[in-house]
Order: C-alpha cells, then structure tokens, then sequence
C-alpha cells in the first residue's frame, strides 16, 4: 500500500499464491458466504519480491529472444499509483531497485560482451510519448512537436521523423533514458502525487551480423517496445479537472480501444480489429496478435478502496494472456542499417587502400622533385651567376626570373594538391572510424557502469533457477499426497462417506453458482462505470464543442465556413482535420498563428 492507503487505514483485499501463480481477491462489500474471486496468471509477485526476482522470471526470457532476432514488448498496466513507473523504470540509487528496463540494459551489453569475436551488433534507441493522442519525441530537439504515424509493406507501422540513436554501451542508454524522462508529462491528482498524464514507449533495436555456412554475412534484427501506460482510473475517484480532466479523458480512451482490441483478438470471431482507434494500439499493433514476443505487467493495489480498479485490471489482463502472437525471427530485414554500416566500410576501405592513392603520391612526390631540382639548379644558380658575371642583359634576367617564378607556381600546386590529397585521405579515414565505432564486436566488455547490475542479474537468475527447482519438488510432492488421499477414499469408501461426499460436491456447486452471480454483478457494475465514465467524456467534449462553435459563429463569417467546410478533409495519419488548398492572402494559413479576432478581416481565396 501507498501513504495515502495506510494514513486511510485501508485493508488489504488481496490474497496471493505464489507457488501456484493466483490471485484471490476480497469483496469488501460482499456478503461473508460469497466466495473470492480468483485469476490464474503464468506469474505472481507480493510484497516481498524484488525487482531482479521480476526481471528473471518474467523480462529476462523476452530480452533473450529480442537478442536472438525476434521482436518484443513489455508494458505496464493498472491503475494510478499502484507502481508501473516502478517496474518499468525503478530508482537509479541501488541496483536491488532498478526496473525491467535498466535491467535490459545491462542484460544486452552483457550478451555483447559474451558474444564471438566474428560476430557484429549495432543498438540504437528511440524515445516517444503518447499525451492527448498526440505523438511527441522525448529525444527530438522540440519534443513538443506532433509526429505522424504512417505505415509501409516492408517494415510496417512507424513515426515518421522519430529521432534514433546509436549506442555503444550500457551507460549510453540510461543516458538518453534520463533525457527522455525530464521531457516526459507527469502531474498530480487525488490518487497519486507523480502521476504519469501519458503513455511512453522506449524502443531498442538490436541487429547482430553473423557469418553463414555460405560464406556470406546474415543480419538479423530485433526490436523491444518497453511501454510504461499512464494509469487507469475512474475520472471521479482521481478528482480531475481542467487539463487534468481532458487528460484523464484520453488516457480512458486509449486504454479503452486497448482493451477493445485485446477482447477482438481473444474472441477469434471478430474479422476487424479496431487497432486505429488510437495511436497507443496502432503503435502496438504488431505486439498484439502479431510478430511479437510480448508480456503484459498487471499491477494492483490491495486496498479495499481501489477493489473495483482491482478487479477490472485482472479482469483486463486474464484475457490478454489468451491472446496468441505469431513470432518469427527477422532475418535480413531490408531496413537494417548493420548491413549498410558494413557496406559503407568496405567502400571506405577499398578508396583508402586503392592504388591510384599511391600512385597520385608518387607523382606529386616525383614533380616535387623535379621542380626542387629545377628551380635550385636553373633558379638561383642563374641568377646568381649572372649577377657575377655581370651581365646586364635584360632579356636573359627576365627569362630567368620567369622560369624562377614558374617552378615556384608548379611547386606551389604540387603542395597544395598533396595538402588536398591527404586532405580526403584524412576525412574518409575519420568517416570509416566514425562507422566501426558504431559498430559493436562480440566480446568486448561493453558494460563500463553496469558491470555490477549484469552480476547482479546473473547471480538472481541462478538462485531463481534453483527455487524453481524446489518449488517444482515441492509440487511433486502435493500431488502424490492427493493421489494418495483419492486411493484411500476410494478403498474405505462407505454409503455414509458416499453422502458426505455428495453433500460437499452440491456446496461445492452452490459455491460455484454464487461466484457466477457475484461475478455478473461485478461485471454489470463495472460496464455501468465505464458507460459512466464515457458518458461523462462526451459531456467534457460537448462542452467544449459548444465553447468553438461560440466562436466560430460570432467571429468567422457563414461564407467562410461554407468555404474552410468544402477543402477540409480528416487525415486519418495525424488525427485531425487539415485544409486543402486553402491560404489567406499573403500568407499562407496557419492556424497558431492566426488571430480569431483577425478572420473577420481576412480575405480568404482558394483554388487548385
């Protein structure tokens, strides 16, 4: 529980097996006979797991097969408050506390180091944030600016002009990590102080080159999405307003198309998808029923107060888990910059080590010579024999200072195209550098920093590998003493024990049956909230339709907006509405900086 849970004197609700990977949770409202409702999930973590024990067990098999050429997502949802940024990122001040994505960080750079000599990596990163449906570039030098979503046969969906970088190490990411996340939109509401008002989705693409039994290099490429979703709450419970209340409202929906689409996937009969209705879900598309390895993060808060936010997050999450993905490994991809880096090298390298740069320097080297020659022997020897001589012809000393100048001029030339020539040398040199730097080879201790944190996860793994080992032994043990405990019911079994027996199995039924009803209840009241909770939405966006069309109809004349309403169009890329074809006399139309007080004034033409 939080602070403001404890200072409530909240209880806690939740029950969880570890062992067994389920969670039962307590209506506080229900009547004592109603039974818990219960989730079954492929892990389960209480209050006394660490961030290492989490990273191991659940991000540690998808960073594996990101590093081996598939693509990977995992993401964090839940309510607000209840430590998502927590997992995802943890606190920089221990290693113990650092999340799945720092982890990851030390886990790759730690494959690298251990990878053979013959084969070449190259790690770049992108950073984006979701905030009021509009896509924003944590890493871009104007983070504010909107970014499209467009989509390719070849490679799929992606942001056009997102910026990326090439990293060389471990320390390289937590660095572009930290940048992103002062850029990132968090504000306060009434359930948590340091809430996050957006989705961020931090992208690490890994290609590795490796050589083939052909005798040619093969590049395969990898990509992890690490998504941390801004939390889902009940817009009356987090007390929002204003901004707030128009954040909360987008947030609400995109987690809603998210869910929708997560629902369309696990009913197998649905043939759309309603992956556009957001950018969050047309961003994840490929991670949702598609070419992913993905793993969802569902995290809860026990108290008694958040049940209904509870509830409905497990809910969320036991039919994500039914979801099926089709993953496949990426190989030779055609936009896979490994392969060009190493083209672009060997290029390099061939111009630097072609002959004709030998014989350039020799002959700039041998007119050099000659022209020394020249000059000292038919120069200065001339002019100073003539001068002793005493000769006082003029047309010999002008010929001779002629040729003097002429062999200073070809020795000039010659210099500067020598200073030229090693001038390219020097600059290809410096850009074949500049690329191999890039370049990562396998076995190189690449961690610097995070040294310790690959240790750390190393030494976690074995020790969760030897508790498996255990808990497996311990299983094995509780299905043989019930084996035992059938056997002997069946072999002393009496008419007496019969009618126990049925007398148990028909509670059992009844208990059943409430569970369903409790369950339909549940199910009822939450499809109220949520119906409430849209409704309440498309009030705020009433509103605020009212509030434009106030302006629009005292401030912009009828013949104008019949005109803007012939050339406006929906770009389905961007979503929003864009003019065509539209402009104001000298200037062309922008809308931040146009002046609604100006329109009544402006003289509008249009026209192909």
């Amino acid at each position: 529980m939080n602070e403001k849970e404890l200072d409530g004197h909240c209880q806690d609700i939740i029950t969880l097996d570890t062992i067994n990977n389920f969670v039962s949770v307590h209506n506080p409202n229900a009547s004592l006979d109603e039974p818990l409702k219960s989730f079954f999930f492929d892990a389960v973590f209480d209050v006394t797991a660490t961030q290492v024990d989490i990273y191991n067990e659940t991000a540690r098999p998808v960073i594996d097969k990101v590093l081996n050429g598939y693509n990977g997502t995992i993401f964090a949802y839940g309510q607000t408050g209840t430590g998502k940024t927590f997992t995802m990122s943890g606190y920089k001040s221990s290693p113990q506390l650092r999340g799945i994505i720092p982890n990851s960080f030390a886990h790759i750079f730690g494959f690298i180091a251990k990878a053979h000599e013959n084969q070449k990596f190259l790690v770049r990163a992108t950073y984006l944030e979701i905030y009021n449906e509009e896509i924003r570039d944590l890493l871009g030098k104007d983070h504010r600016q909107k970014l499209e979503v467009k989509e390719r046969p070849d490679i799929g969906v992606y942001v056009k002009d997102l910026s990326g970088y090439v990293v060389n190490n471990a320390d390289d990411l937590d660095k572009i990590m930290c940048i992103g996340n002062k850029n990132r939109v968090v504000g306060a509401t009434a359930m948590n102080e340091y809430s996050s008002r957006s989705h961020v989705i931090f992208t690490i693409t890994i290609e590795s080159s490796h050589l083939g039994e052909d005798g040619q290099y093969h590049v395969k490429m990898g990509k992890l999405h690490l998504v941390d979703l801004a939390g889902s709450e009940r817009q009356s419970k987090s007390k929002a307003t204003g901004i707030r209340l128009r954040e909360a409202t987008k947030i609400n929906l995109s987690l809603s198309t998210l869910g929708n689409v997560i629902s369309a996937l696990v009913d197998g009969q649905t043939s759309h998808v309603p992956y556009r209705n957001s950018k969050l879900t047309r961003l994840l598309q490929d991670s949702l029923g598609g070419n992913s390895k993905t793993l969802m993060c569902a995290n809860i808060s026990p108290a008694d107060i958040s049940y209904d936010e509870t509830i409905s997050t497990l809910r969320y999450a036991n039919r994500a888990k039914s979801i099926k993905n089709r993953a496949y490994i990426n190989e030779d991809p055609k936009n896979a910059l490994l392969r060009q880096f190493q083209i672009e090298i060997e290029q390099l390298r061939q111009q630097l080590s072609d002959q004709s740069w030998k014989i350039n320097a020799n002959i700039n080297s041998e007119v050099h010579e000659e022209i020394t020659d020249t000059y000292n022997q038919s120069g200065k020897s001339n002019i100073v024999s003539l001068l002793v001589k005493g000769e006082n012809n003029k047309s010999i000393c002008l010929k001779t200072m002629e040729m003097t100048l002429e062999c200073e001029n070809l020795l000039d030339n010659s210099i500067i195209e020598l200073k030229r020539t090693q001038s390219e040398k020097e600059t290809l040199r410096k850009k074949m550098m500049n690329l191999q730097k890039k370049i990562l080879v396998g076995g190189e201790n690449l961690l610097e920093k995070a040294e310790a944190q690959e240790h750390l996860l190393a030494v976690s793994a074995k020790e969760l590998d030897e508790r498996k080992r255990i808990e497996e032994k311990l299983k094995k043990a509780i299905e043989e003493k019930k084996a035992e405990r059938i056997d002997i019911e069946e072999k002393y079994a009496t008419l007496h024990d019969e009618a126990i027996g049925k007398t148990k199995k028909l509670a059992k039924i009844h208990s059943m049956l409430l569970s369903v009803k409790a369950e339909l209840s549940d199910l009822q009241q939450e499809h109220q909230r949520e119906m409430e909770g849209l409704l309440e939405g498309v009030r705020s966006i009433g509103r605020e339709l009212q509030l434009q069309e106030l302006l629009l109809n005292n401030y912009i004349p009828a013949e104008y907006q019949t005109l803007v309403e012939r050339f406006v169009h929906w770009n389905e890329d961007v979503g929003e509405w864009q003019l065509k074809c539209v402009a104001y006399t000298g200037n062309n139309m922008r809308k931040s900086q146009v002046d609604p007080l100006y329109r009544n004034n402006a003289e509008i033409s249009s026209g192909y």
